[in-house]
This record gives C-alpha cells, structure tokens and sequence, in this order.
C-alpha cells in the first residue's frame, strides 16, 4: 500500500491548554498508550529546558507589538506523520516497530520542513517514539511578520472554507517535503478522519472478536449482495474494533512482556532498598548512648520498686531520665548526662578508664556508641557557648591601589572608570603586598563581608591566589549587581569562576549591549558548586552558568544544572572570559588603527 502524508492542527488559546498539551508530549503525566520503555526526542528547543508555557510567553513577549486578543490563539500544535506503511512497510499492523533508517529519515526531512516553513516561531517539537507510529508534535507561535500579532488565520487560515484551503495547501507543502521518501499526499477533499484516542481505546477494550464471530454480528443477512455485505461490514463499529485488537495485540504482549520484566526489576530494587534501610537503622543505632538502664546495673546499681526511675548502691541514688542522671546522694548531689559521665560518676575514673569500662561490658560497639553520643554532647556545649572569632579582612594599604588599579586595566583590560566604581563600592582594593583584594559578601540586604579573594599583582608572572584566612565560602561570594533601578529585584544571575572573569563578563554584555543590562542583573563569582547560594537562587528564572570551557568547567556546569535546574550553560570563545575580554579590546584596537590610517590616507 502507499504511505500517506499526515498533517493535523490543533489550536491552544490558553496557557492551561498549552501546559495541558506539554503534559502529554513531554510525557508529564501517565500516557496510557505510551510505551515507558522508550525515549522520545526533542528536535527543536534543545538548549532551552523551560516550560513550554515560558517559552510562549517570551515568544510573544519578544516578538510582538500588542498584548494578545482574548480569544487569540496563543500557540498551534502541528502534528506530523505518516501511515504505518512507511514506517514498517513488511507489516504496517505491528504496532509500536519501524524501520530505523526510514524514520531517520522522515525525522530530518520533517524537521527541515518545520524550520523553513516556520523558523524561530516554532519554539519546540518532540518525536515521540513511545507510540503506535512515530511522529512530531511541533509547537509554532502564529505570529504575523507584517502586523507584529498573533494571527492564526493567517498562518493556518481560519474557520470554514478559508480554512479549509489554507490547510489544504499546508499539507500540499508537507507532501512535497516528504514525497523524496516515497510518501504521497492523501486524496485532496477526502472525508477519512483520524481516529480519536479515547475511540481508539473504546475499541481496543471492546467485545473481544471471538465474542463478535459466536455471536454471528458480522454474518450477512439473507439475501444480501456482496457489494453491499463489504459496505455494511466496513462501516460497522464491530469491524473497526476487530481491526484496532489485530493491530494492537502483539504491541499490547510486548507491553506486558516489558511490564513484567520492569517488576521483576522493581522486586529486586525493593529487595535492594531493605537492606539499605537495615544498614541505615544500624548506623542510627549506632549513634544513640547507651541506656543509661543497662549501664546503672552493670556498675552494680539496684533499680528502686518504688520509684522506677531511681537506682542504689555504693552510697549513690540516681536518678535516671532519658539521657540524663542526678545524684541525689547527700553527699553527691550533682548530675550530668550519658553513659560515660554516669561512669565515671559511680566508678571515680577518668575518660579514659570509663571507655575501657564500657569495652569489657558492651563490647567495642557499646563503646563506640557511649564516646560518640559523649562527642556531641561536647560539641554541642563548644558550639553554643565558645565565642565566635568574626571575620577580618586584609588592612587596606592605600598607597598600593596604584599597582592594583594598573594590574586590572592595563593586564587584565578592565576599563578603568568600572575598576574605580567597584574601589568606591568597597569591593576591591590592595592590602599591603599589593593583593588586589576582592571582597566576598552575603546576598542578603545589607550585605556583610564574609571573606576575600586575594590575587597578586605585583612583578611579570605573579600567580598568587587565595582565599584570606577566615574566609566563609559557603556563606559569602565576590558579587556585583548592574542595570534596572537598585531597589529592583534580580531578574539575572550569571554564575563565574572568579571575581576577574565576573568583571570581564559584565564588561563584554555592557560592549555588547551598548548599555547596562535593562534588567537588574547579579554577577558573581563562584568557583566551586559546593559553594552555590541554591536557596537564593532557585526562584530566580534566569541563571546563566558561565564556567570555563574545559573538562572542569564543565563538570561544575552540570553539577550546577542539578542543582539549579532552571540554569543555562554559557561558553566562552576564548579560555576564559578575561582573556575573550582582551581579544575583545585587540579586535578594537586594530580596527582603530585600520580606521586612523584610512582617515590619514583620505586626508592625503
């Protein structure tokens, strides 16, 4: 049989409809006709992870020049494929199989279609795989290039017979693309239809076809012509329903097989999961003291009838609760908490003697339990009563920002005006070895300076660098906000290995743009993802991850990824950004002096 062209359209006139829509292509909710065990592909949209709700929203935003109609149609859903005949052409019944090299090549003759037909409007297709038959979803924002609107009707026409023609013509075009393949266009003006996922599913769970055949529903009837027995028997409910289990039946079995393969698989996880959750009570265990219970017997002590909670013996009455214990012995009356301390309370002996103690009677374990539950009762007491030493930074040494301020402009390339408005901001200077110090501070209102990132200017080759003692590299950055109003809320975050790089960047997007940016923008610097401020940043939409090119930079982007899934990975031409800065300012100079010698020569 030929395969067909297939082609459909489908309006979204809300941003519910266009979330409901990803649901089902990006696969965000159970597809019952969905195979799990394969992947689907994204052709279009591959750099950009965001909702498909976002990416319309931005398309339009960006693009057009009047806020939406109420009833406009915000995004259309092109469908594409083709009949099973192309995909499978020794069986187009076995559902859920195709031909690799042909569906490569239908993927790449479709893609190309949508690009040339539709460009930058079509904001993201998916294939999907995971079906009956592969083929694309493809989602194009109708935007009219002459009038700046979202115009459905002109893209896809739009109700009656306008309609009729425009999609008529729309799949004329996609044929052709196809035609190479051996796929033609269906009969122009045909009645046949799609059918429906909920018909489809209707008639696959129908009366089973031995049902149909016992109960003679498809015998003809007496005197019935054979033309008119095929007609009744094709336009039958029954017969379609036959043809959907016979087409079905084999992807179904297969489906199964995968379904008990994945339980079996789910089995051995779960099997998996209980020995871990074994070994993780024990390691809990192994964290908790001793019952002070279990200790007071072995040191001899007798549990009171009357008060169960009160221990004798050897001239002591203690009194247990929970982890802690007191004396109420005349001559004791005192009190502490833990296996250790209850020994040697009783016995008299000293930290040592009491862990040796509790090795005779608890063996190694109970021993270990007894120090470590002993340490955090120590490390408690230490952490909230030991004074905390504040951070200090480097004493500045005015008389060396001279050499600083040189080592960033003239080495480094920083204009020079921007080197000064972060010295007057207190965010670089020199100490007294002439480190150009880059202060790192909090992200919070009034942000307080955590620590520094010290670099060495001074001499030819000097690659000293370091963080200054003290420093807090989870809790402070190197940081700089640009463009908006200072009491705007940060729209950007663009993350970089060092205070330099953070400054370099900035400079090229301020060259590049002219101008600050027109949104308030966050720079900062931050060289290792152990160190990224996730709280902070997680709510904020975009966050532009501009690490170095090579294997390490890398490596920090996808760490960065996972932990800010909404982040987006930014490479620089050169090594690093400073050094794509100076590139930057070469290409400048040059083209001056290209330009000073044209004058000179005209003025000749």
């Amino acid at each position: 049989m030929v395969a067909l062209a297939i082609l459909r359209v489908e309006k979204l006139k809300s941003f519910g409809n266009i979330g409901g829509s990803e649901k089902h292509t990006a696969r965000l909710q159970d597809t019952p006709n969905a195979d799990t065990t394969k992947k689907n592909i994204r052709l279009i949209g591959i750099e950009d992870d965001s909702p498909l709700e976002v990416l319309v929203k931005n398309k339009i935003a960006n693009t057009t020049l009047h806020k939406p109609r109420k009833d406009a149609v915000l995004c259309s859903d092109i469908f594409l494929s083709a009949s099973p005949e192309y995909f499978r052409p020794d069986d187009p019944s076995n559902a859920g199989e195709w031909d690799n090299p042909r569906m490569l090549d239908f993927v790449k003759a479709s893609r190309s279609w949508l690009v040339n037909n539709y460009g930058d409007k079509c904001v993201r297709a998916e294939l999907h795989l995971d079906e009956a038959t592969p083929h694309i979803h493809a989602y194009v924002v109708p935007i009219n290039e002459k009038t700046k609107q979202l115009s459905h009707k002109e893209m896809f026409g739009g109700n009656g017979r306008a309609a009729s023609i425009k999609l008529s013509k729309l799949q004329d075009s996609y044929a052709a693309a196809l035609a190479p393949l051996g796929i033609e266009r269906g009969v122009k003006g045909s009645k046949a239809t799609h059918t429906k996922v909920k018909e489809y599913y209707q008639a696959v769970n129908s009366e089973p076809l031995t049902a149909v055949i016992t109960n003679n529903q498809l015998a003809p009837t007496p005197f019935e012509s054979a033309s008119s027995y095929v007609t009744r028997i094709q336009s039958d409910d029954q017969f379609q329903a036959i043809n959907h289990q016979l087409a079905d039946r084999k992807f179904l079995i297969e489906r199964l097989e995968r379904a008990e393969q994945r339980a079996r698989a789910s089995e051995k996880e779960r099997q998996q999961l209980e020995k871990r959750v074994r070994s993780l009570e024990a390691q809990t265990q192994q964290l908790r003291d001793l019952a002070l219970e279990d200790v007071a017997w072995e040191l001899g002590l007798n549990c009171d009838r009357t008060h169960q909670s009160r221990w004798k013996g050897h001239g002591h009455i203690i009194n247990i609760d929970g982890p802690k214990f007191y004396d109420f012995a005349p001559d004791q009356q005192k009190g502490s908490g833990g296996a250790i301390d209850l020994v040697m309370h009783v016995n008299q002996c000293n930290l040592r003697q009491a862990v040796v103690w509790l090795d005779e009677r608890f063996g190694e374990s109970g021993a270990e339990r007894a120090a470590i539950a002993k340490a955090k009762t120590v490390a408690a007491e230490i952490i909230q009563l030991e004074p905390r030493t504040p951070f200090q930074l480097p004493v500045e040494e005015k008389s060396k920002w001279q050499g600083v301020s040189n080592y960033l402009t003239q080495k480094r390339g920083i204009p020079e005006n921007f080197v000064e408005l972060l010295h007057k901001r207190g965010l670089v200077y020199a100490d007294d070895q002439q480190n150009a110090v880059f202060v790192m501070r909090n992200l919070g209102e009034e942000p307080q300076a955590l620590g520094a990132f010290v670099r060495g200017t001074r001499g030819e080759n000097n690659t000293f660098k370091g963080y200054e003692f003290g420093t807090k590299r989870r809790e402070g950055w190197f940081h700089f906000r640009l463009g908006g109003q200072p009491t705007d809320p940060v729209e950007k975050v663009v993350l970089l290995k060092s205070p330099i790089d953070a400054v370099s960047f900035a400079m090229l997007e301020y060259q590049r743009l002219g101008d600050v940016p027109p949104n308030r923008t966050l720079y900062m610097a931050v060289d290792n993802p152990k160190s990224l401020p996730v709280e902070q940043l997680q709510n904020i939409p975009n966050v532009q991850v501009a690490f170095d090119s090579d294997d390490s930079g890398n490596a920090a982007a996808r760490a960065a990824k996972e932990l800010l899934p909404q982040s987006k990975r930014l490479k620089c031409k050169a090594d690093d950004w400073n050094q794509q800065l100076l590139d930057y300012g070469q290409q400048l100079r040059q083209q001056n002096q290209q330009q000073q010698e044209q004058d000179d020569e005209l003025s000749l």
